[in-house]
């Protein structure tokens, strides 16, 4: 065994490890956590497969934003996890069901699972060589060059998605007010000041 091969089973293991105690642990800062080293070993793996820019993407993206915006969500949040288990214990048998399903769906797609004439080449050179292009220069070649329009349509149903979003949750009261800059601006002071005259021992 090489250290190529001793590497990548370690992070395989280290991304099922992640992902398994992502999902049983009780704790769910400790969920957070796993689902870091989960998103790292990950990012790992595409170190070994030559895809540095999608690793840096891993390690910046989904650890340091993603991850990160879950642990301060779990931690500032004042959640009765308990409550929530004893409600998610009602739904055990139905998940198992479909998580069976899910199980006998994937055992037949890898049973009759064929290779496409080619393999061999298109795995022994996946990307350019080095001395053509980069693989981050191939990579934006290709997204930006032969799947442009995919890549822009993708970037409109997401933007889509978020006004739609905002839309729906978006209520105007009409009982809180507002603020109006305009008005505060274009008021005039003698109507929106009044002078008292206070005289010694008296109040207002």
């Amino acid at each position: 065994m090489t250290i190529a091969d001793f590497t990548f089973y370690l992070f395989a293991l280290s991304v099922i490890a992640g992902g398994l105690f992502t999902v049983t642990s009780k704790n769910p800062v400790h969920s957070v956590l796993w689902l870091i080293l989960a998103f790292l070993s990950s990012a790992g793996l595409f170190v070994l497969l030559g895809a540095e820019f999608v690793a840096m993407l891993m390690i910046i993206v989904y650890v340091g934003a993603v991850a990160v915006l879950f642990l301060f969500v779990v931690m500032m949040l004042d959640v009765d996890f308990a409550e929530l288990k004893a409600e998610m214990a009602k739904y055990v048998p139905l998940g198992g069901l479909i998580g069976v399903i899910l199980l006998m769906q994937l055992t037949l797609a890898f049973g009759s699972w064929t290779y496409s004439d080619g393999i061999d080449s298109r795995l022994g050179n996946p990307a350019p060589p080095l001395d053509v292009a980069h693989n981050t220069q191939a990579l934006g070649l290709i997204v930006y060059d032969q799947y442009f329009l995919a890549f822009q349509l993708s970037g409109l149903i997401l933007l889509v998605a978020m006004v739609g979003a905002i839309v729906l949750t978006l209520r105007h009261r009409v009982d809180v007010k507002r603020q109006d800059v305009v008005a505060q601006m274009m008021r005039d002071p003698k109507t929106a000041m009044e002078l008292k005259d206070v005289k010694p021992g008296q109040g207002l």
